[in-house]
């Protein structure tokens, strides 16, 4: 599924969120202040607009925060179906459609937007280890054959020195181990997806995230404060009514 059609399918499902939360708070609002004089109206209309102010601010986020990782981090947006982060040495984790194999490579060396297999670059990557400047794994040469297809298969073993650009192939696991030990690295390939995920989030997240709650949340405390400070007037207008 394309970028903007993910975008738009959560624009729309947002966009319903909101009016409906919309609607339920400004009749909720109404229920609650009922009897009251003074500012009911104006709390009315600030409950009714509350969920579509959160929407327009949830958007603003968004965008703010794929900015950001996509042109200063280089890492993906969070939707749509592709999936890449930088690795520590320089090299690139990249998952298109599918997250159980992808691609490991180096961005600098590559000539255009779109990924060519090359020496520093490897297709088709199922599991992988990064250990300093090296980066281990295990690919399936038939892997766009196997697209979309439960199948853990692999039927070549790579090792990757990021400084020389070289990489190394081995027909066995036994064989890729027995030169890493030699480099002092201790062999633990794990599945693409969860390495990425171990490089994808980074304190700018966390703090992206903290910013689109924080403010929707500070703004419903206020608002249940607004409107519980008109409830506490209702009796004693309704007793000198």
């Amino acid at each position: 599924m394309g970028l903007g059609i993910v975008l738009l399918f959560w624009a729309v499902v947002g966009a319903v969120v909101a009016a409906i939360g919309a609607a339920t708070l400004g009749c909720a609002t109404a229920l609650l202040t009922r009897g009251v004089a003074n500012s009911r109206r104006k709390v009315i209309i600030a409950a009714s607009l509350f969920p579509l102010i959160c929407l327009g601010w949830g958007g603003a986020i968004f965008v703010f925060q794929a900015v950001v990782n996509e042109g200063l981090l280089h890492r993906d947006l969070g939707l749509g179906d592709t999936w890449h982060a930088p690795l520590p040495n320089g090299y690139q984790i990249m998952m298109i459609d599918v997250t159980d194999q992808g691609w490991v490579y180096n961005p600098k060396t590559q000539p255009g937007s779109g990924i060519g297999e090359r020496e520093d670059a490897v297709a088709g990557v199922r599991t992988v280890q990064v250990s300093g400047r090296y980066i281990l794994g295990a690919a399936d040469s038939r892997a766009f054959e196997n697209l979309g297809k439960d199948t853990n298969q692999v039927d070549a073993y790579f090792l990757l020195d990021t400084q020389l650009g070289k990489r190394t192939q081995f027909q066995n696991y036994d064989a890729l181990r027995h030169s890493a030990l030699e480099l002092g690295i201790e062999p633990n390939l794990q599945p693409i997806n969860t390495v990425y995920s171990k490089f994808r989030f980074s304190w700018f997240d966390i703090s992206a995230g903290l910013l689109f709650c924080l403010p929707p949340f500070v703004g419903a405390l206020l608002l249940i404060r607004w409107i519980v400070r008109l409830r506490r007037t209702r009796p004693l207008l309704l007793h000198t009514v």
